[in-house]
């Protein structure tokens, strides 16, 4: 595959969207106020109202399997959807390896329903695993020829005709209730949701695949590393190629993209004594399945030096959405308090509001 850039950055007129991201983690650590997996969805929950109050537009939750961290995100989803009315609510990312697609339609219309169409589901072929291959003890395995990439990719593909909301099985001739003429979709069906369906991409080929079905775009903090340069400076580039892929397919519409960042607002001494030497953070390299990788750095600086930094960020310039990791175990007081800084403080400094 030939790849070719052209310049152009996020559509001008968007305000810039921010969303917390967080992966849920809990531990018995002394400093940890999430000991257990009740206390996370519960704080969870909590958090995303907190947000919603202070002018965050999104909450999103990763999904990690056989880890002490968020694993099932619909039954999360539904709750944190009854209990706002304006926070977009989605995942950073879903492993479509370890799901059923039909099933996952199904719940994901529901999720979507229950939260009044504010759903925003990131999906991806996932990423380095606690055990080995945990996808077969899913039931799940690669058809002949596949790699387990290709499998989730095939998942994905399935999940996304199945939201479609379009008629493919055959219905029974003795229903146990009426049935609306032809084929059956799969219910409940939540019209848009498709419209709403993120692609993580961890490299420049599967943003462009990304762009060609039509999907939106979240690029986190790795990727691949393709040609040396700094982190931001390539995720630009991955960023420009699927806009181009999606242009080029003949999709209708302005298609989203979101990228991931460490980012934080030092006010105070607690700021400080937690998040004081991130400001030194630099990009990393490492290996990822056998696979060179580049790890973005984090921010952490008072304000407006923060705001100086954030503006020579290519990635995050050339995206809609900026989602903020956040210390999830520090408690939902504090994490309020962290995404409401860059709120009232970072973001007006940035145009972004």
């Amino acid at each position: 595959m030939t790849l070719t850039l052209k310049q152009n950055r996020a559509p001008e007129g968007i305000m810039k969207k921010i969303g917390f991201l967080s992966f849920g983690h809990w531990s018995d650590a002394p400093y940890s106020k999430t000991r257990s997996a009740a206390d996370v969805l519960r704080q969870s929950i909590e958090l995303a109202v907190e947000a919603e109050k202070v002018g965050v537009d999104g909450a999103y939750y990763r999904v990690h399997h056989f880890a002490r961290q968020l694993a099932s995100p619909f039954p999360l989803l539904a709750a944190v959807g009854a209990r706002t009315s304006r926070i977009e609510i989605g995942t950073g990312v879903i492993d479509m390896r370890y799901e059923n697609p039909l099933y996952m339609a199904e719940d994901a219309g529901a999720a979507d329903l229950i939260a009044g169409g504010r759903l925003q589901l990131g999906i991806s072929r996932g990423s380095p695993e606690q055990v080995i291959d945990g996808w077969r003890y899913f039931g799940f395995a690669p058809a002949e020829g596949e790699t387990d990439a290709d499998m989730g990719r095939r998942h994905a593909q399935v999940f996304l005709d199945a939201i479609e909301g379009k008629g493919f099985a055959q219905p029974n001739p003795r229903p146990m209730f009426p049935n609306p003429p032809g084929l059956l979709r799969l219910e409940p069906f939540s019209a848009g949701l498709r419209e709403r369906i993120w692609w993580g991409a961890g490299s420049n080929a599967t943003a462009v695949w990304a762009g060609q079905l039509g999907m939106n775009l979240q690029s986190s903090t790795l990727k691949d590393d393709e040609n040396g340069k700094p982190f931001h400076v390539q995720q630009a580039e991955q960023i420009r190629l699927y806009r181009d892929a999606w242009k080029e397919a003949g999709h209708a519409g302005t298609p989203r993209v979101s990228v991931s960042r460490s980012i934080f607002a030092i006010t105070n001494d607690q700021d400080r004594a937690y998040f004081g030497r991130d400001g030194e953070s630099r990009d990393q390299i490492g290996f990822i399945n056998d696979t060179r990788s580049i790890f973005g750095r984090s921010y952490a600086a008072e304000p407006d030096q923060l705001a100086k930094e954030l503006a020579e960020d290519e990635g995050i310039a050339e995206a809609d959405t900026l989602l903020l990791t956040i210390p999830n175990q520090l408690g939902v007081e504090y994490n309020a308090h962290l995404l409401e800084s860059i709120i009232s403080q970072v973001a007006p400094a940035l145009n972004w509001r």
